[in-house]
C-alpha cells in the first residue's frame, strides 16, 4: 500500500477523498467547486474572544502538577454525517463539547482539542484555522502508524485514579453521537509530585522529568496560551497548541546500559542533578564545557535546551503508558502558544541525539485547545448556519 506525502503524513491515499469530504463539513462552510478545488467560505470576523475567556485556564493547563492518570482519545466525525448540512456537524461538535464539559468536574480534568481535519480545504472569510495547525509531520526516525495518528478532535480526560478517568472517558464517548474513536491510550505519571515548585514524575527510563517546566501558573500561561497580536484568528486567543506523541521506549535495551551511560545519554543524573555537579534547580555550566566532557554534546537535555537561561517556550505534561507485549513508553504531551518556537524548534535540535536508538515515535498528532467556553463553535460555523 502506498502512503500519502508530507501534507497528509501517515494516511492511506485511498482514504483522502472520503476523509476530506467528511471533515470539510466540520467548518460548517459552503463548499464551492472551482476548477476541481473545494473552497470553504466562512465569515466570523466579528467574533472576539472575551478578556475573561483569554485569562481563564483551560482544563489542560490547570495548576503546575498534572493529574496522575489520563486517557487520551482521538475522534473522527462518523461517516453517517458525511454529506449532511453544516448544522448537523455543528450539532455534533456542540454535543461533544458539552459532554466533555460535563466530565470536567469532581476531581476530573477534561478538554477537547481540534485537529487540522476540521479545517480541511482552503478557508476564506473570518473563521480561520490556527495559523500553525496542520497534521503532525513525520520526524527523522518516526514510524507513524495511521491508526494511531492524527484525528479530527482530541479528547483528554485526567484525574487522580484510573477508575474515575476510565468512567468519565467512557461517558464522553457514549454521549458523543456522530463521532467514532480513531485511537486511544491510557497513561500514568509515576511518582507524580511537586518538588521545589515544579511538577515532577519518573519516566519509563527511570529518570525524573519536569525540571524544565515553569514553576507558576503565570509562567504556564506565558508559555502556553495564545495572545492577541500573534496573527492568530480572534476566536483562538486564549487557546493553546497541544502536541501529542506516542513514543515507544526500548526499555530492555536501555536497561542493559550502565546507569552512568544512561546519565550521559540523558545529560542529567537520575534524580535530576546536572552532570557537572550543579543541583537540579540551578543552571548547568554548558558554556564552561564547550567540548562536552562533562555533559555530552549529543545528550538529550543539552540539545533540547542548550541555553538553560532561556528554556523552550512550552509546557510538558507527559504520561507513561504500557500496553503489554513490550509496547510501553511515553505519551509525550506539550502545550505552547507557538509551535515553531516551541515543540518544532526543540525537535529540530534533537536530530542526532544519543537517545534516538532507544525510542520510536509511532503515533500522536498536532491539535489546538480552544479557549475556555464554547463561543468558538459559533465563530467557526457562523456563516453556514446563518449566524454571521
Amino acid at each position: 500500500m502506498s502512503w500519502a506525502g508530507p501534507g497528509t503524513q501517515g494516511r492511506p491515499r485511498g482514504e483522502d477523498v472520503g476523509v476530506r469530504s467528511r471533515r470539510g463539513i466540520l467548518l460548517g462552510a459552503t463548499v464551492v467547486a472551482a476548477g476541481g478545488v473545494g473552497v470553504i467560505a466562512t465569515n466570523a470576523s466579528s467574533f472576539r474572544a472575551s478578556p475573561g475567556d483569554s485569562m481563564r485556564s483551560s482544563a489542560a493547563l490547570r495548576g503546575i502538577l498534572p493529574a496522575a492518570c489520563a486517557r487520551v482519545l482521538a475522534l473522527d466525525l462518523s461517516g453517517e454525517l458525511s454529506g449532511q448540512e453544516p448544522r448537523a456537524a455543528k450539532a455534533a461538535l456542540t454535543r461533544l463539547q458539552q459532554s466533555v464539559a460535563a466530565a470536567d468536574k469532581d476531581g476530573v480534568d477534561a478538554w477537547l482539542a481540534l485537529g487540522s481535519g476540521v479545517f480541511a480545504g482552503e478557508v476564506s472569510g473570518g473563521a480561520r484555522r490556527p495559523r500553525q495547525l496542520k497534521e503532525m509531520p513525520s520526524s527523522a526516525g518516526d514510524l507513524l502508524d495511521p491508526a494511531q495518528s492524527h484525528g479530527d478532535v482530541l479528547v483528554q480526560v485526567a484525574g487522580a485514579g484510573e477508575k474515575a478517568v476510565r468512567e468519565a472517558a467512557e461517558q464522553v464517548v457514549r454521549q458523543a453521537a456522530g463521532w467514532r474513536v480513531r485511537w486511544q491510550v491510557d497513561g500514568v505519571r509515576d511518582e507524580n509530585r511537586v518538588e521545589a515548585g515544579k511538577g515532577l514524575s519518573r519516566n519509563p527510563f527511570h529518570f525524573t522529568e519536569g525540571f524544565g517546566n515553569p514553576g507558576t501558573e503565570r509562567e504556564v500561561t506565558d508559555r502556553a496560551v495564545v495572545r492577541s497580536g500573534q496573527g492568530e484568528p480572534d476566536w483562538a486567543v486564549g487557546g493553546s497548541y497541544q502536541v501529542v506523541r506516542i513514543v515507544r521506549f526500548a526499555t530492555e535495551l536501555w536497561d542493559k546500559d550502565s546507569v552512568r551511560e544512561q546519565e550521559r545519554v540523558i545529560g542529567r543524573r537520575r534524580d535530576g542533578r546536572w552532570l557537572d555537579g550543579a543541583p537540579a534547580g540551578e543552571q548547568p555550566g554548558f558554556a564552561a564545557d564547550p567540548d562536552g566532557r562533562a555533559t555530552p554534546l549529543d545528550s538529550h537535555v543539552r540539545l533540547a535546551a542548550p541555553d538553560r537561561r532561556n528554556p523552550p517556550p512550552l509546557v510538558r505534561r507527559s504520561y507513561n503508558y504500557d500496553r503489554g507485549s513490550g509496547d510501553s513508553g511515553l505519551i509525550f504531551s506539550c502545550f505552547q502558544r507557538d509551535l515553531a518556537t516551541g515543540f518544532e524548534a526543540v525537535q529540530k535540535r534533537l536530530a542526532g541525539e544519543a537517545m534516538a536508538k532507544y525510542i520510536l515515535t509511532t503515533g500522536g498528532g498536532y491539535f489546538f485547545v480552544p479557549p475556555p467556553g464554547d463561543a468558538w463553535i459559533d465563530a467557526l460555523f457562523a456563516q453556514a448556519t446563518g449566524n454571521a
